[in-house]
């Protein structure tokens, strides 16, 4: 096997790192598709049950005692004060809630509660719909 001489071979064109990263990133996205272990759930999919009056429950997954999943609140619902066993986080996505007497969030807005802590009762009064991950909400652990 003839060893070419490193002075005889052409210079790599100038484009080549830009074409092995175009290269490489179409790979990786065909990889990432291919990929059927994603957990997706249309908005219309899955069933609302009922949680407290006014506030329905749809779950999205549980795994290993944290829950993500929505509640809906009708105008006028009120969940009454509680504890969470775990740091609780929600992400109001339509609507406004009251949190407290201090407390209002509205859609994109952000609530941590902490594990432990008493939270305080939380109302919408024009109805709302909320994502919450955290532990697996019991309705016993309503205080009111």
């Amino acid at each position: 096997m003839d060893i070419p001489d490193p002075q005889q071979l052409e210079a790599p064109p100038s484009g080549t790192p830009n074409q092995a990263r175009s290269i490489r990133r179409r790979l990786m996205e065909r990889v990432a598709d291919a990929d059927s272990s994603h957990l997706t759930i249309d908005g219309d999919a899955g069933e609302w049950q009922a949680f407290v009056e006014g506030v329905a429950i749809k779950v999205l997954r549980e795994h290993a005692g944290v829950l993500s999943y929505l509640l809906r609140l009708e105008p006028g619902a009120v969940l009454p004060p509680h504890r969470h066993p775990h740091d609780e986080e929600c992400l109001v996505l339509e609507g406004h809630v009251q949190v407290g007497s201090k407390i209002v969030v509205g859609p994109g807005g952000y609530h941590l509660a902490h594990g432990g802590a008493l939270h305080a009762t939380i109302r919408s009064t024009s109805g709302a719909t909320i994502f919450l991950r955290g532990a697996v909400p019991d309705a016993s652990q309503l205080l009111g």
